[in-house]
């Protein structure tokens, strides 16, 4: 079981606002995910894996495949409050789910 969040390359992001959009995709995946798979995930480590892409086309064909599979997902929006001038999708959270479902829509990305 894994959790992955998959970040937009084509936008700059300090390390501080990376992790909280990253921390962002991770619980709100985690709260809209059933219990027992979050169960299962915690039993077996609670592995998050932080993947980029390179853009937000990418990040929504990402979005429709993992609906159509039937993965919990959840894109995250930054307000525009500080470093973006307005709202802008920033990540992908995908999960937790097993290993090899995930990995047939990210196993190919390269990680951050």
């Amino acid at each position: 079981m894994k959790l992955v969040v998959v970040v937009r390359k084509d936008i700059k992001m300090s390390k501080g606002k990376l992790a909280v959009q990253v921390a962002h995709a991770a619980v709100e995946c985690v709260l809209l995910s059933r219990r027992d798979k979050v169960e299962e995930w915690r039993k077996e480590g609670a592995k998050k894996i932080v993947a980029r892409m390179s853009d937000l086309n990418e990040l929504f064909e990402l979005k429709r495949e993992a609906e159509a599979q039937g993965i919990v997902n959840y894109l995250v929006t930054d307000r525009g409050l500080t470093e973006f001038k307005e709202p802008t999708i920033t990540c992908l959270g995908l999960g937790p789910e097993k290993d090899e479902v995930v990995d047939k829509l990210t196993g190919g990305l390269k990680l951050v």
